[in-house]
């Protein structure tokens, strides 16, 4: 059925600015960035076949490259470049409204909520610095490292060199588990102990590394892994 057939009420564009944005599905509020199909299927049907190529999960269609996009028989440049723009936004929106914190960083679970609208849904490693004043409170962020899908290493020397450049007084250090499994394996816990030992050299102190996934988080300090939502 081509969208034009549908009443106006749930043709997802007018849809959208009736009942607002959360009032769509996942599907309808990719037809909107699509906005058209073509002579055999509509704008929502190439949205929810391109939701069936990612197994229903936006994580996953935002790993998509354009090649893989482009895949899909009725997305072209144009549609292509208007999904991973989409993407890019709700991303880039996340990480400003997470960049201000009001509140001193003292648990894991602070932690995990600041930096997941970054990390989530990545198919590879990062590593990320979080800077603190003398009472925790988050002064800045300095991505350490990327790596591949499994691991990644930092340079211990580096970061302690742009932590005292940019006043830090102790650090926090993240990073991502792909594979979905927040367990620290033995090389997370040599790097901690080797910024530990390099921070504390020049008087600052590592408060704690979270190790995390989409679904958790694990916690040096506290060591011991939580669910992502809920749980003590």
């Amino acid at each position: 059925m081509k969208i034009k057939d549908l009443s106006a009420d749930e043709r997802p564009r007018e849809k959208m600015l009736s009942r607002g944005a959360a009032s769509l599905s996942d599907g309808e509020l990719l037809a909107v960035l699509i906005r058209s199909g073509n002579r055999n299927v509509s704008a929502l049907d190439l949205a929810r076949r391109l939701l069936q190529l990612a197994d229903g999960r936006l994580s996953t269609l935002y790993n998509f490259s354009p090649e893989k996009l482009l895949s899909l028989g009725g997305i072209g440049p144009g549609k292509a470049a208007c999904v991973l723009a989409a993407f890019e936004l709700g991303r880039r929106f996340l990480q400003e409204e997470a960049s201000v914190v009001k509140t001193p960083l003292v648990t894991a679970r602070q932690v995990y909520d600041l930096v997941i609208p970054h990390l989530k849904g990545l198919s590879h490693e990062e590593c990320w610095i979080l800077l603190l004043n003398n009472r925790h409170y988050l002064t800045g962020k300095l991505l350490a490292s990327r790596g591949g899908s499994r691991s990644t290493v930092i340079d211990v020397g580096q970061i302690v060199k742009e932590a005292l450049d940019k006043g830090a007084a102790a650090l926090i250090l993240v990073h991502n588990h792909p594979g979905g499994n927040p367990q620290p394996g033995p090389a997370d816990i040599r790097q901690t102990d080797a910024l530990r030992e390099g921070a504390a050299a020049v008087g600052l102190t590592l408060v704690d590394h979270v190790v995390v996934s989409d679904d958790g988080f694990f916690s040096f300090a506290d060591d011991r892994a939580y669910p992502a939502v809920g749980g003590n």
